[in-house]
């Protein structure tokens, strides 16, 4: 864990008003972990790291700003400033992910743009954690972009030492080669994924949490005809769509609204769900 000798350490009561800000993608605005109670529709690793911050400290509030597809562009435009205006205690940032997999775009570029972003957070004084991308099973196609992917990566971590983030090195975590901790469209982490890198994060941060990752049974093994049967499922529900979208230029984040664009408290027992039906039953008063 690298940070600079003035930053406020998680747990340390150096403001009156300790808030969680996230910043990012799909991957930070909780895709793959579905919650028809939540805003968006989804919980995600970062509600889960809110709510444990507030049951192990209650008066922590939290504000996503994330959208799904988003490249770090977007995320300079559409969030920074949003982000710098909250005066933050915490701030996580993943952001990159989409641009790798545009091939189109050189690395170079998107470290540059990454860097810029990661500068301005810092300069706000919080606790900062960057993350490192992970190989994501993208069978067959993964040899595409796992150089890339490596390079962005290497790129994080000189990154984060230069400016005094804390690195959680998402691409060295045990338990994501387990296809169960994906979602179906095998680019998002599933509830699974989420709850076990939320366990992570906390752990980084050294906040005291009860995740306990999910222990699976060994995988049955798949004939040839029912691997293929597979692939061509998954490339119907959702290769072509997402191919479909490229070439009309639009993507999933362009009608998506942040999930918590304004800081809520979150309450230390319930967390968010209970805060989202208080909110159903006031306005039913």
């Amino acid at each position: 864990m690298t940070r600079t000798a003035d930053t406020p350490r998680v747990g340390e009561d150096v403001t009156s008003a300790r808030l969680f800000v996230a910043l990012g993608d799909s991957f930070t605005e909780g895709v793959g972990d579905p919650d028809a109670r939540l805003p968006n529709g989804v919980r995600g690793w970062a509600d889960r790291v809110a709510e444990k911050l507030a049951k192990a400290e209650p008066g922590w509030r939290y504000a996503n700003l994330a959208v799904r597809s988003k490249r770090i562009r977007e995320v300079v435009t559409d969030q920074l400033d949003a982000a710098l205006r909250l005066h933050p205690t915490l701030i996580t940032l993943y952001a990159g992910g989409n641009d790798v997999l545009d091939p189109g775009t050189e690395i170079r570029s998107i470290l540059e743009d990454y860097e810029r972003l990661v500068k301005a957070l810092s300069e706000t004084g919080a606790t900062l954690l960057l993350f490192t991308g992970y190989d994501v099973p993208l069978y067959p196609v993964v040899w595409l972009f796992r150089r890339r992917n490596h390079a962005y990566n290497e790129g994080v971590r000189r990154i984060a030492q230069k400016y005094g983030a804390t690195l959680v090195d998402y691409w060295t975590f045990d338990g994501y080669q387990d296809r169960r901790m994906w979602s179906a469209d095998r680019l998002h982490l599933s509830k699974f994924g989420h709850k076990l890198l939320a366990a992570r994060v906390l752990d980084v941060l050294a906040v005291r949490h009860s995740i306990t990752p999910k222990q699976f049974d060994a995988l049955e093994s798949r004939s040839t005809s029912r691997w293929l049967a597979d692939q061509g499922q998954w490339v119907r529900d959702w290769v072509v769509p997402l191919l479909h979208r490229k070439i009309r230029r639009v993507t999933l984040g362009d009608w998506t609204e942040p999930r918590w664009p304004h800081p809520v408290e979150v309450p230390p027992k319930g967390g968010l769900r209970r805060l989202m039906r208080e909110r159903a039953e006031g306005a039913r008063e």
